[in-house]
């Protein structure tokens, strides 16, 4: 048997049997004609015959086209659709951030971001070695966000009486005070308490923590879903207190507080803040822009009175204030407010003052006043207590002025320290009689003993010889008490301070122009006194004084005081003279200044006891005594001035100040290491015989 021949691989295969043409053409191959049958031939002479009509078969169906549709100009129209839609939300995006940003920041930040201010570190205020005398420490002011306090944002009516309830204890003020604060209307700030203790800041932190986890329960949260809706929907209109929480307006802000390290020592001079924290006295106002520096402020978000850290904000940091250093010597400042403390309560006085000033650079070591005041519990201190009398005061200085009649008497060339003077025992001049403090027979003095033996007399007459005519004398002694600084600022710039009282020269009524030599119907303060001496000290050279030695800034770089501004007032061999003559009124027996002697060193000093004008009658009541020198006399250093006012026991400012004056003075010295003086008091005479 024969095998089927295979086609070869990939050759056609046999072919399938030809289906039957039909008259519809079959799709992909080529129709073929259809064989019809042929008609008969018709024969010739037979009537032709035409073959009889069919109907045509229906032919197929006609094929349907599609017609796509143009793609670009569909992709036009999805672009303007694309286009206007994305038009909406740039326009909005726009809105949003730049037209509508402000409006939407603040309407954000109206309940979740809080303003802060940053206080700054006060300045301190040191003595001269740096130690500090007054100083900032932290503390934090409790304030209240009011806006939180409405009834549909505390979800409880009556917010307000429940925290003030609660921190009336801890910050010690009454609750009516707290409920009104808290109930300030269009505020998100107030004060409470300012510059309170880190303790007080404690209870009122772990209160706050106990009375939101106590209104943080799955109860209470499910009584504040509730507040607002219908009764018939389970609503209520407040939730109960358990799940209030009163303090949830109550922030602790960072702050400063003002403390004073040494208490009442230079507390006159320092002054005080108030309960803002501004100088509002002393040193403390005077300087209140440099210590101050600037505030800063910061803008945090919070919710519930808690600080959201991530939520963003801003801060601008404090710039802290200026350091003082003062010329003030902290051990000096301490024996002179001690001893005139002692005095002042052994007198039965009113009030009295002590100045110590370097004579040569015009600064001031020491300036104590008494009684005093603890700048740290103003509430114990009397209003009359909270200045500083040493340059507040305006008394008439009595017998501590002659030095400056004496001056312009030498300085003019009208006499000399042993020109002799014939002392009466009473002189008839206008329309008054004058008398020394003691009565006496006629004295003979030198120029020299009328001012050891303080005679009210003796300066009168030697003033009178100024001019050859009274008015004209009155001009001359008036030019030096001005040259002295006498009715003129001291230069301290010192807050309260008064320049005292000088009439004019052709003002001066038919008694001053008498009265004035010696040192009554006029007024300084003792400052001013003080400078008179320092200036004779100085070899006639006034020197204006000062409290400050210099200046650290933020930076951290200290920036000394401007030397005081110099002036000459009198000639050199004059402030000699002077000071030989101030001399015998501590060291020669008839002088009034004997209780003001030192051991070892030469003292030159004059002693005054001047009757005093009562500020509240303004009618002579009581006297001003007082004691002012300066040491070594030979190589001068330092100049102590001692004032108390309206003493009860005793009078004369020798008897009184003398011996403050020795302890203040002798305390100095040492502390300085002033070397003992190497020499004797020339000892001038101080009288003559006729």
């Amino acid at each position: 048997m024969s095998t089927p021949r295979q086609p070869p691989r990939g050759g056609p295969g046999p072919r399938r049997p030809a289906r039957p043409q039909s008259g519809r053409p079959q799709p992909g191959r080529p129709s073929r004609p259809v064989d019809r049958p042929r008609a008969p031939r018709q024969r010739t002479g037979e009537p032709v015959r035409r073959p009889a009509q069919r109907r045509p078969r229906p032919g197929p169906p006609p094929v349907r086209t599609i017609k796509l549709g143009d793609q670009r100009r569909r992709l036009r129209l999805v672009t303007v659709a694309l286009a206007l839609v994305f038009s909406v939300f740039a326009g909005r995006l726009i809105q949003l951030q730049l037209l509508d940003s402000d409006a939407l920041a603040a309407s954000a930040g109206a309940n979740n971001y809080q303003e802060a201010i940053l206080s700054a570190d006060r300045g301190s205020i040191t003595s001269s070695d740096g130690v500090a005398l007054a100083t900032t420490v932290d503390a934090y002011d409790i304030t209240g966000d009011p806006s939180l306090y409405p009834a549909e944002k505390s979800f409880v009516p009556d917010a307000p009486e429940q925290a003030a309830a609660l921190l009336a204890p801890i910050l010690n003020r009454s609750k009516e005070q707290l409920t009104a604060a808290l109930r300030t209307p269009k505020t998100k700030w107030v004060m409470l308490a300012p510059r309170q203790s880190p303790e007080t800041k404690k209870q009122i932190t772990d209160l706050k923590a106990t009375l939101a986890k106590q209104a943080d329960t799955a109860a209470c949260r499910a009584q504040r879903k509730l507040v607002g809706k219908p009764a018939d929907q389970g609503g209520r209109q407040y939730v109960d207190n358990v799940c209030a929480n009163p303090l949830v307006g109550i922030i602790n802000q960072d702050s400063k507080r003002r403390v004073y390290p040494a208490g009442g020592l230079a507390a006159n001079l320092l002054g005080y803040v108030n309960v803002d924290g501004i100088g509002t006295g002393g040193l403390e106002k005077q300087f209140q822009e440099e210590l101050a520096g600037k505030p800063g402020r910061s803008t945090y978000a919070q919710v519930n009175g808690r600080m959201v850290p991530t939520a963003g904000g801003s801060q601008q940091s404090p710039v802290e204030g200026t350091d003082l250093r003062l010329t003030i010597n902290r051990d000096i400042q301490w024996a002179a407010q001690r001893a005139i403390t002692d005095q002042v309560a052994n007198a039965g006085a009113e009030k009295g003052y002590v100045i110590v000033q370097d004579v040569k650079t015009g600064q001031i070591l020491a300036m104590a006043a008494s009684p005093g005041f603890n700048p740290n519990d103003l509430s114990k201190a009397k209003p009359e207590q909270l200045g500083n009398a040493a340059v507040g005061d305006a008394f008439e200085p009595g017998s501590t002025a002659k030095l400056m009649t004496m001056a312009a008497v030498l300085d003019t060339g009208t006499a000399a320290w042993d020109t002799h003077v014939t002392v009466p025992n009473t002189l008839q001049r206008s329309d008054r009689v004058f008398h020394d403090d003691i009565d006496h027979p006629t004295w003979y003095l030198t120029l020299a003993g009328v001012l050891a033996k303080s005679s009210n007399i003796g300066t009168i007459l030697a003033a009178e010889q100024l001019a050859k005519s009274q008015p004209e004398a009155n001009k001359v002694l008036s030019d030096y008490l001005g040259r002295f600084g006498i009715g003129k600022p001291t230069g301290l710039g010192f807050p309260g301070e008064t320049k005292g009282i000088l009439a004019k020269p052709e003002d001066w009524n038919g008694s001053q122009q008498y009265t004035i030599p010696f040192g009554q119907g006029l007024s300084v303060n003792a400052l001013q006194a003080a400078s008179v001496f320092s200036t004779i000290a100085n070899g006639g050279v006034r020197v204006t004084p000062s409290l400050l030695a210099g200046t650290t800034g933020p930076d951290g770089r200290f920036v000394p005081a401007a030397p005081g501004q110099e002036t000459r007032v009198v000639k050199p061999e004059t402030a000699k003279t002077l000071t030989e003559m101030l001399e015998s009124v501590v060291s020669d027996e008839q002088g009034t200044g004997a209780k003001a002697k030192i051991e070892g060193y030469r003292v030159a000093g004059k002693t005054g006891t001047a009757n005093r004008v009562d500020p509240k009658t303004g009618k002579y009541n009581g006297y001003t005594a007082s004691f002012i020198g300066f040491a070594p006399a030979e190589q001068p250093r330092v100049t102590v001035s001692c004032v108390i006012q309206d003493p009860k026991n005793g009078h004369f400012g020798g008897q009184l100040c003398g011996p403050v004056f020795k302890q203040v003075m002798e305390f100095t010295l040492k502390t300085l290491r002033v070397a003992p003086s190497g020499s004797e008091a020339p000892n001038l005479p101080v009288d003559w015989k006729p």
